[in-house]
């Protein structure tokens, strides 16, 4: 699928790079053009892409400090100009945009949805986004953002690929360590999907399309990606069950938005040789997805590809009944009653005897 990439806020700015990166280092040309935006000066001069800084005349270049409110402001206030950056990345080419954005900063959270809303007013092509939401441990004001910009998006975008930052950071990793993990991570699987149909390396018996992305997403919401890989048999007939075990692994340990079965539609891509990949095999894993998901609109094909390995990805559809995601809007509301019970009057906060005046 041809894609536009848009990366908002510093986290939104590094997983753009990342994608980029691996689409280029993979050779499968999916993405045609990418943007980053910022209001912070510092967090896109490192970046190797066509960059936008936005809220000068507010911010001066420092970031909004986390106000994803503010974030929206200057957003909205240099949306011309971040769309007329634009204008030369997006070309008739392109088949979709992708927002990436971090949902607990301030740029990334507030500035989303804002450009979301910009390009589906101008672009006619699916406009979705890729969000990640902050981890447990990340504090309650970044809860707070993530919840009110995710409610936003989820209107405003076509579709919200979610990514849950504590599904795929491993125990024992500094913060740093967990976003470049993560980053690659979710470059890895996103940037498999993007390809398929791209970049194909012999002929497959189904190939998937852009078309199969695009339905499966079609429904709204919010959407979660699952992958695993393992080593691949040298004839189709051996990876029967490698197919459905991946697939497994894919849904029940390896999606983006852990425990999100149940979902509105499914789409399964089996990455290998062709002469490797079983036709039967994809189909199982198509009915056993069926099954687990409760959804009659299940898709399955192959991706033709140079690996001796076999990639499963499964993305959901309209998975936004599902308990992780209930239980992270309880999380934000939690957070928000939280930070509204520390604000204290400043007349009154010093009005106590636990502290001694200095006279």
């Amino acid at each position: 699928m041809k894609t536009v990439l848009i990366g908002v806020g510093q986290a939104g700015g590094k997983l753009a790079t990342s994608l980029v990166e691996f689409d280029d280092r993979m050779g499968f040309d999916a993405i045609t053009g990418a943007l980053a935006i910022n209001s912070a000066k510092a967090d896109l001069q490192p970046l190797p892409l066509e960059t936008v800084l936005v809220g000068q005349d507010k911010v001066n270049g420092h970031g909004v400090g986390g106000d994803n409110e503010l974030g929206a402001e200057v957003m909205q206030s240099d949306a011309r100009e971040v769309m007329g950056a634009l204008d030369g990345n997006i070309t008739a080419a392109a088949e979709a945009i992708v927002v990436v954005a971090g949902l607990g900063g301030g740029t990334g959270s507030g500035g989303a949805p804002v450009v979301v809303k910009e390009l589906q007013r101008v672009y006619d092509v699916p406009v979705y986004a890729l969000g990640v939401l902050p981890g447990r441990g990340e504090g309650a004001m970044f809860q707070v953002n993530a919840g009110r910009s995710l409610k936003t998006l989820a209107r405003e975008a076509d579709s919200v690929l979610l990514v849950d930052n504590d599904a795929w950071r491993s125990s024992g990793e500094s913060m740093e360590e967990g976003y470049d993990a993560i980053n690659e991570a979710i470059a890895r699987r996103v940037g498999l999907l993007l390809a398929s149909g791209e970049a194909v390396e012999g002929v497959g018996e189904s190939v998937v399309d852009s078309s199969e992305i695009i339905n499966t997403l079609r429904s709204g919401g919010i959407a979660s990606l699952g992958y695993a890989s393992a080593e691949a048999g040298e004839d189709a007939a051996d990876n029967i069950n490698t197919v459905m075990s991946t697939a497994r692994r894919a849904l029940l340990t390896g999606a983006s938005l852990p425990d999100a079965t149940t979902a509105d539609s499914a789409l399964v891509v089996v990455a290998a040789e062709s002469d490797r990949i079983p036709r039967k095999g994809v189909e199982r894993a198509r009915r056993w997805i069926e099954d687990e998901t409760g959804s009659m609109q299940v898709r399955g094909g192959d991706f033709p590809l140079g690996s001796e390995r076999i990639a499963t990805l499964v993305l959901l559809g309209g998975v936004e009944r599902s308990t992780r995601v209930e239980q992270f809007i309880e999380r934000a509301k939690e957070a928000r009653e939280e930070a509204k019970q520390e604000r204290q009057d400043p007349n009154t906060a010093f009005a106590n005897d636990e502290l001694d005046s200095l006279f």
